[in-house]
């Protein structure tokens, strides 16, 4: 994104009179704010920060130089803020000691980010998914209770407006009993061909952005954005889009987790993963079925990142099979009820988003500064995230193992299997410590 376009959508998010949350006013009081992770997504984080009109940019931090020097000016022009750049965000919150921090960074860098910024206390608003791994989220549950602080997380269907009316029809019985809910989030795409390694661009410490993960070559194909489908940076179509799909499933339900897991797929399209000294391809799944077996209800989340969809009406979403009729759930084709009576007349209610990216953050952002002023419980709160991101996260160790995997959700631990017990965690390079529960 440019600094035209920025500025543009900036000024457009800064009009809130669409949001439902009524922010908590401290008069003349601003927060010192500080983002970790300079790319597309933390900027749009940032910019509703700045929209609010509650919060002082005081840091920013990011491993590529470009990319600070480009959010500094960004924010300069839009705030007059003099936001200070940083390497290694240790510094950043040693010497500027913000209040809030957003993290925006690769998922493999979520758990150890997170947890430095709350204990040098401040609110954090992190990224989905929590964590790389299960063991890291849930060390993020723990500092984030013993803190006091406030931890929003980015799932933002959990106050977008279509999302919201969709689960209160859901919840009011119209659809009747759900048996079945299927998931789902497809894609074009092919066979994948190879990139050449190379240097690092200038100005990018690709030491640090690999960070505790493993070190691989660089690669075009890894930054900036790639690395959601490499395996050692996050965990593909299921941990980023699959995530905010699971939520929904968790708004409705009274179950917190499910009992057993099964994830099967592969890259028979893409091709066999490539990594050598030479050139490297992504190494996740290029379609995934993943089963979770609830007590009352089977969840199936499916994706493909090949042939698109076009056999069915609708690419994003989440149908919701009842004995009333079926409820789609999707993104920016809002959500719609087709009956089981021929009879009946489709229910549907469009889609409220804000653009140009069709997300909801200036709701969430609203929702997280009224967490903040009042104390109250923030609507993607850590521990309504931690259950969500624990989902992908516990697919891919079956897609890992080759089999299911049977979950006591009330200890956190997958019963029977000290192999797929043992994937709950990861080790760490030299020089990091993973962080204990």
């Amino acid at each position: 994104m440019n600094r035209r376009t920025f500025l543009q959508s900036a000024t457009a998010a800064g009009i809130l009179a669409q949001a439902p949350f009524i922010l908590a006013q401290q008069p003349n009081r601003k927060w010192r704010i500080a983002l970790i992770g300079c790319g597309w997504w933390g900027k749009n984080v940032l910019k509703e920060a700045m929209a609010s009109g509650q919060c002082q940019v005081v840091g920013l931090c990011d491993a590529d130089s470009s990319a600070l020097e480009v959010a500094t000016e960004q924010v300069s022009d839009l705030s007059g803020d003099k936001a200070k750049r940083y390497p290694d965000y240790r510094e950043l919150l040693e010497k500027e000691k913000p209040e809030i921090v957003i993290i925006a960074t690769p998922d493999h860098w979520h758990a150890l980010q997170t947890i430095a910024a709350l204990k040098a206390g401040a609110h954090v608003f992190v990224e989905k998914p929590t964590g790389h791994t299960v063991n890291e989220s849930r060390a993020m549950l723990k500092a984030a209770q013993s803190s006091g602080r406030v931890v929003q997380v980015g799932l933002h269907r959990r106050v977008g407006p279509h999302h919201v009316n969709a689960m209160k029809f859901l919840k009011s019985g119209a659809v009747g009993d759900i048996g079945m809910v299927r998931l789902f989030a497809h894609g074009g795409g092919g066979r994948e061909q190879p990139q050449r390694n190379g240097e690092p661009p200038e100005g990018l410490d690709w030491e640090s952005w690999c960070g505790p993960a493993p070190k691989r070559s660089f690669n075009g194909k890894l930054h900036p954005g790639g690395w959601r489908n490499f395996l050692d940076y996050a965990n593909g179509t299921l941990g980023d889009w699959g995530v905010h799909w699971l939520d929904q499933v968790l708004m409705w339900t009274e179950e917190k987790y499910p009992k057993r897991i099964y994830s099967t797929g592969g890259r028979q399209v893409a091709g066999l993963a490539v990594n050598n000294e030479r050139e490297q391809t992504t190494d996740a799944p290029d379609h995934q079925v993943a089963v979770y077996d609830f007590e009352k209800f089977t969840c199936v989340w499916e994706h493909r990142r090949f042939a698109e969809n076009r056999a069915e009406k609708h690419r994003i979403g989440a149908y919701f099979y009842g004995t009333k009729g079926t409820l789609h759930i999707g993104w920016q084709d809002g959500w719609t009820f087709h009956p089981s009576r021929e009879s009946d007349m489709p229910i549907h209610e469009n889609s409220q988003l804000q653009q140009p990216d069709g997300h909801n953050l200036k709701l969430l952002w609203s929702d997280f500064m009224t967490a903040i002023g009042d104390k109250s419980k923030p609507a993607a709160g850590i521990e309504l995230a931690h259950r969500a991101s624990v989902l992908p996260l516990l697919g891919m160790i079956s897609l890992k193992v080759g089999r299911s995997i049977n979950w006591d959700g009330a200890k956190e631990e997958i019963v029977n299997d000290p192999a797929a017990q043992a994937l709950l965690s990861r080790p760490y390079r030299a020089g990091y410590e993973y962080p204990t529960l």
